[in-house]
C-alpha cells in the first residue's frame, strides 16, 4: 500500500552510531585494565564517552518524539537506545569505581568479563548494524544467540569468581570492592543480553 508519509530511516544509522559509541567505551576499558596506569585520565575518557552516550540516546529520543512513521516499533527504538545507554554507563561506572576503590591492579577474572563484554558489544554492533534489512532474520538471530551465550558464560564466570573471593584468603575490603565491580561489568553484559532479546522481538514482529 502507498505510503503518504515515509518512514523515518534515520533512526538504523542514529542506533548505530550509538552502538559505535558503545563499542568505543569497551574497548576503552579493556585498554584502561591492559595499561592500568594514569587512571584519572583513562577513567574520564570513559566519562567523555558517557557524555557522547547520553548525547547520541537524547537524539534519539527527540527525533522519535518527532516523528510520525518509524521503521520499526517506537518502543523498540526506544529500548534499543535506553539499553545502549544503560550498558555504556555500567561500563563508564566500572572505571570509577576501580579509582575510587584504589584498585591496585586488574585480576585474571576482570580481563576474563572484559573479554565477553566486549565480544557481546561486537555481536550486538553487527545486529544493529543488520536491523535495516530484516529479510537476513537468521544472521540476526545468530548475533543474538551468541550474545546470550556469551552472558551464560559471564554468569558461570561470576560465580566461581565471588566463590573465590568469599573462600578466606582475601581481606575483607578487597572482597567488598572486588564484588561490586564484578557485579557492575555483569549487569553490563546482562544488559547487553537483554538487547539481544529487544532484536529477537523485532525479527518475530517483521518475519
Amino acid at each position: 500500500m502507498f505510503r503518504l508519509i515515509p518512514k523515518e530511516e534515520k533512526f538504523f544509522e542514529m542506533l548505530q552510531k550509538a552502538s559505535d559509541n558503545l563499542s568505543a567505551t569497551a574497548t576503552q576499558f579493556q585498554t584502561l585494565l591492559e595499561n592500568y596506569s594514569d587512571l584519572g585520565q583513562r577513567v574520564k575518557k570513559l566519562k567523555d564517552l558517557e557524555h557522547e552516550g547520553d548525547i547520541l540516546t537524547h537524539e534519539i529520543m527527540d527525533k522519535l518524539n518527532r516523528t510520525f512513521v518509524t521503521p520499526i516499533d517506537r518502543e523498540d527504538i526506544h529500548a534499543l537506545a535506553s539499553g545502549i545507554d544503560d550498558v555504556v554507563d555500567l561500563i563508564d561506572e566500572t572505571g570509577a569505581l576501580m579509582r575510587l576503590y584504589h584498585i591496585q591492579k586488574p585480576t585474571p577474572a576482570l580481563f576474563k568479563q572484559t573479554e565477553y563484554l566486549l565480544k557481546a558489544v561486537d555481536e550486538l554492533g553487527k545486529a544493529i548494524k543488520c536491523l535495516k534489512d530484516l529479510k537476513n532474520s537468521r544472521r540476526l538471530l545468530d548475533y543474538c544467540i551468541e550474545v546470550n551465550r556469551l552472558e551464560n558464560e559471564g554468569d558461570e564466570l561470576l560465580g566461581e569468581t565471588l566463590a573465590e573471593l568469599f573462600e578466606g584468603s582475601w581481606d575483607a575490603l578487597e572482597v567488598i570492592k572486588l564484588k561490586e565491580i564484578y557485579e557492575h561489568l555483569e549487569a553490563a553484559l546482562d544488559k547487553c543480553e537483554d538487547l539481544a532479546v529487544v532484536i529477537e522481538g523485532i525479527v518475530v514482529k517483521h518475519a
